[in-house]
């Protein structure tokens, strides 16, 4: 099969076209969508990476918020705020950025994360609903692609 050029930024804009489309509908009901991005430590790739989706959010029409923690911040107090912003009616995704610093179980977090507010997908019932094509989980970011039986 011969490999298809596809033209990303134009896919990307017609993509962010109909995200900023579709919210503005939710805020003429209403509904402000809101994307809460925890970041942990000061790893410069992740900073460009939650600034883009600080970028995104505002562009889109969302609320979107981004919380710094020092990369000494203990687990159980990253646990407690995933539990608060799980619970926060204005916080419809959770991102939590990764790599978390070595002294925190990464499995812990994404598990913490309500399925329906784990915006990458990493959650093992979001995980799972892409892996038996269930459509109404989170896909992680690269995309819903069927498995190969």
């Amino acid at each position: 099969m011969p490999a298809e050029r596809i033209d990303g930024v134009a896919i990307a804009a017609t993509v962010r076209a109909q995200v900023a489309t579709d919210t503005a509908a939710l805020v003429a009901q209403g509904i402000v969508p809101g994307l809460t991005v925890v970041l942990v430590g000061d790893d410069p790739a992740s900073a460009v990476y939650v600034a883009s989706k600080e970028k995104a959010c505002t562009e889109a029409g969302m609320r979107g918020e981004t919380i710094r923690l020092d990369a000494a911040t203990p687990e159980g107090e990253l646990l407690a705020l995933i539990d608060r912003l799980n619970a926060d009616p204005a916080v419809h995704g959770i991102l939590v950025q990764m790599p978390v610093p070595k002294h925190i179980d990464a499995q812990k977090v994404i598990r913490r994360i309500d399925p329906m507010k784990d915006v990458d997908g990493f959650h093992p019932v979001n995980a799972g609903k892409v892996l038996i094509g269930d459509a109404d989980g989170f896909a992680p970011c690269r995309g819903r692609a069927p498995i190969a039986r």
